[in-house]
């Protein structure tokens, strides 16, 4: 009798007569996990070819996915079959997993694992670390909203999407929560999670979620190697200004800085606008997001390593710097960047010099650098998380992606573009928004930017192909809640005695041999507010962010901005 690390027992193994050599196990599950588990036709086993057990055969069915093999479970007698897959794991997309239970997780694996490679783990600070020691990043990732050290708050869930949208700006991610009121569901997509699934949910159905988001990835990709320079879509002010400021820094060989929010399209403005649009078109461009890779990591990967320069450098490899040669080198999250290495890039990019790490040998880089990030460059500075010198060097030339919500018609412009490459990739009709909806589509926000609308526009294609859809219906997809930015201020005086009073105290404060910080001040007036509401609203967000006068997803930023503050 064997056991699982989640405690489970598996009570005996039985052979089933089969060419392949399928075998089945008899596991005693959990009564809490038997929500998760559901009689599902899933493998090649009929009923027939099943011996050594009678209650196995009224569970059997055929395959209805008859190119795959997979898993079955059953909740009554607790079986579950695993038929091994006959494709190699090099060969399937890469699925992350996390979730706090550990039954829940093995549970998803066993069950998906014919179809991807899964790697799994429990919480954010866990899988922060796994994304930067994983030879790739994933394709798809499921998530659970509740995980530590808040499990019954979505809070970290939240952060982990926003940190793995960072990290892997290509993975597609799939939220699986029991924490599934409309509110949370509504957000995740926001933030960019390509779908919310509510548990439990039956396997088949998950799987069938994940193909189906999986395939519109691979459309996203095949489209961009065979449209090797896209087009910067829009015609707003906005995007005219961006556009000229880009044809005139192409050609330019000093380094520029992209500023913009997270799903803006800064990686296209770097590689189609900056790179393909200018004369080094057919030079290498190289990309580098500094949040994807362990920070001991990126001093070899930029720079290179000689062998025997480190455990594990069993041979000498150029880095990022030497193979992109007199082309592009696109520096993505550069606000991630360790403060150690940013001294040694800014030496490169003032006179190009850089070494080998284990060499001494001088080398010259003649590559353009090109960096973004999401962040305020200008505020991490001053509280000594980027350096002046090195944030000057890179800001002689910027520019700023605009949000979508200052793109006024251009967000129509992108639903035709994402509407029609999705229509003929997959050859059905596109669907149509009636007239409220077109006038509520253009109301919106997207704090979510480019990426959130082209979520929006799948998860449309996927349900109402063909059809022409209502107000209501086109509401169910939009985080409503979200409006625009408002900063908190200070209570305002409601009489000139009060505003007296105000600028007595102010004066008072400025005149303390005390020294005085502005900064400091707001910071902690804000924070005191914030935990205020949040203590009100007995931990719910959005009740706090109303209390505030905040919309939810400014809220969720100044409370990671002050846990980050705090570390």
């Amino acid at each position: 009798m064997d056991s699982l690390e989640d405690g489970s027992v598996i009570i005996r193994k039985i052979k089933i007569s089969n060419p392949d050599e399928r075998i089945g196990w008899h596991y005693s599950v959990p009564e809490h996990t038997k929500r998760l588990l559901y009689p599902i036709a899933s493998g090649p086993v009929a009923a027939g070819k099943c011996k050594k057990t009678e209650v196995c055969r009224d569970f059997l069915a055929p395959c209805s996915l008859p190119q795959h093999n997979a898993l079955v479970f059953f909740p009554v007698c607790r079986y579950a079959f695993n038929v091994k897959s006959e494709t190699s794991p090099a060969e399937k997309p890469l699925l992350l997993i996390v979730d706090d239970d550990p039954l829940i997780a093995d549970t998803l694996s066993l069950a998906l694992e014919h179809v991807f490679e899964i790697v799994t783990c429990n919480s954010r600070p866990n899988c922060k670390q796994l994304l930067r020691q994983l030879r790739h990043a994933p394709e798809l990732a499921l998530i659970d909203l509740g995980l530590p050290p808040h499990p019954h708050r979505p809070d970290e869930g939240f952060a982990l999407i926003t940190e793995l949208l960072k990290s892997a700006p290509e993975a597609r991610i799939i939220v699986l929560s029991g924490q599934n009121d409309e509110d949370n569901a509504r957000h995740a997509r926001t933030l960019g999670a390509a779908d919310f699934v509510a548990k439990p949910c039956a396997p088949d159905k998950l799987l069938r979620i994940l193909l189906r988001t999986l395939n519109y990835r691979s459309l996203d990709v095949q489209r961009d190697q065979q449209e090797s320079s896209p087009p910067l879509l829009g015609q707003s002010p906005a995007i005219q200004k961006l556009r000229l400021q880009l044809q005139q820094y192409a050609d330019l060989p000093f380094p520029i800085l992209i500023e913009g929010e997270s799903g803006s399209g800064k990686e296209v403005v770097a590689s189609t606008c900056l790179h393909y649009d200018s004369r080094r078109r057919d030079k290498p461009f190289f990309a580098l997001n500094c949040a994807a890779i362990s920070p001991g990591l990126v001093e070899p990967t930029l720079f290179g390593y000689a062998k025997g320069a480190f455990t594990g450098a069993s041979t000498t490899k150029a880095g990022y710097f030497e193979d992109a040669a007199d082309g592009t080198l696109f520096l993505d999250e550069i606000g991630e960047l360790p403060l150690e290495l940013q001294a040694k890039l800014l030496r490169v990019l003032e006179n190009g010099e850089y070494q080998r790490v284990g060499e001494t040998q001088k080398r010259v880089s003649q590559a353009r650098i090109i960096a973004a990030t999401n962040r305020d460059l200008r505020k991490e500075v001053r509280d000594g998380r980027f350096r002046a010198d090195l944030y000057h060097r890179l800001s002689v030339f910027s520019v700023h992606v605009p949000p979508l919500r200052d793109m006024e018609d251009d967000k129509l412009l992108l639903l035709e573009h994402f509407r029609q490459r999705y229509a003929n990739q997959l050859q059905q009709a596109p669907f149509s928004l009636s007239a409220d909806a077109t006038a509520l589509w253009l109301r919106y926000a997207f704090p979510g930017n480019v990426r959130e609308l082209r979520n929006i526009v799948i998860r449309l294609m996927a349900k109402y192909p063909g059809q022409v859809i209502e107000r209501e219906a086109l509401e169910d997809e939009l985080d409503l809640q979200v409006e625009l930015d408002v900063s908190p201020s200070l209570p305002a005086p409601v009489a000139n005695g009060g505003n007296e009073r105000l600028l007595g105290s102010a004066r008072e404060r400025l005149q303390s041999p005390e020294p005085f910080h502005l900064d400091r001040l707001l910071a902690d007036t804000e924070r005191t507010y914030i935990e205020s509401a949040l203590h009100l609203a007995n931990g719910n967000v959005s009740k706090a962010a109303r209390l505030l006068g905040i919309n939810r997803t400014t809220l969720y930023n100044r409370m990671e901005s002050q846990a980050r503050e705090r570390q």
